[in-house]
């Protein structure tokens, strides 16, 4: 190390002794009261001290037992020589204020995106056949016949008129009407018709099938010096409240056809072949 080196070393050694001189003084001198404050406070003046044995006489010669002698060191950190301050405790419930009222509530949002359509499920197990349910109306039963006769001769006059039966032979929940001459639908489906009827010697016999007010099939005979017997069937296919019925014909010569009282000479019947509510 040159001259120059060894003569900044030397000036570095000064400064921090000039700087640090009055610290260090300070602190000893600072321990130095310290310690003499101790020792001022561990000696007790010696009329406390006389006054304090003169205590402990009469403690023990009274009969209690003397107390167990223990030394304190001041450095000893069990014996903290101040004691701590716990530091202090905020009741948070105190300043926690009251809950307010709620708000308004905001915009909806948009909706989003419809979503795929997931996988099909599995098939569920088969229900439980159900229990039977209510006999149905009367007239919706899935049967209709009917047959009629006529025991007295009928001519014609200056209109139409339905012809009418005085006997009846089968009328099945009453389907046919005995008063009007007509047979009302109650259920629909297919049905068979037919009309026999005797006609008049020289006379003309000349009748319709009537489906409501329309004349659908005839049976006509011409004027012969014989009586014959006629017929005519058809099956036609009926909706609810449809009525069919047979009308004497009105024309320019007399118009009738043959009965007696013992035998019957006329005869209408009919039947449903198939209802419309079967497959």
């Amino acid at each position: 190390m040159g001259s120059h080196g060894q003569g900044l070393l030397l000036g570095c050694c000064l400064l921090l002794a000039t700087a640090w001189g009055p610290v260090l003084s300070h602190v000893r001198r600072g321990q130095q009261e310290h310690l003499e404050q101790e020792g001022r406070r561990e000696l007790p003046s010696p009329m406390d001290q006389a006054q304090r044995d003169e205590e402990k006489h009469e403690k023990y010669s009274q009969g209690g037992a003397p107390p167990a002698s223990r030394c304190f060191r001041c450095c000893d950190p069990s014996t903290p020589a101040y004691q701590a301050i716990p530091p202090p405790q905020i009741n948070i419930t105190i300043l926690k204020g009251e809950k307010g009222d709620r708000g308004d509530r905001g915009l909806q949002g948009k909706y989003g995106k419809t979503g795929s359509v997931g996988a099909r499920g599995h098939i569920g197990p088969k229900g439980q056949k159900g229990s039977m349910g209510a006999p149905g109306d009367r007239c919706k039963n899935h049967y209709a016949a009917f047959s009629v006769g006529r025991k007295k001769a009928l001519h014609s006059n200056d209109y139409y008129q339905p012809v009418v039966f005085d006997t009846q032979f089968v009328n099945l929940y009453k389907h046919f009407n005995m008063f009007t001459g007509k047979f009302y639908c109650y259920v629909p489906g297919i049905y068979f018709f037919s009309l026999n009827v005797h006609t008049w010697n020289q006379k003309e016999t000349y009748l319709h099938i009537m489906k409501n007010e329309e004349a659908v099939v005839i049976l006509y005979a011409q004027v012969s010096d014989r009586s014959i017997m006629q017929s005519q069937s058809l099956m036609l296919e009926l909706q609810e409240q449809d009525e069919v019925w047979v009308r004497l014909f009105k024309g320019d010569r007399e118009n009738a056809v043959f009965s007696d009282e013992f035998d019957t000479y006329i005869t209408f019947s009919g039947y449903l072949v198939k209802p419309a509510a079967e497959p």
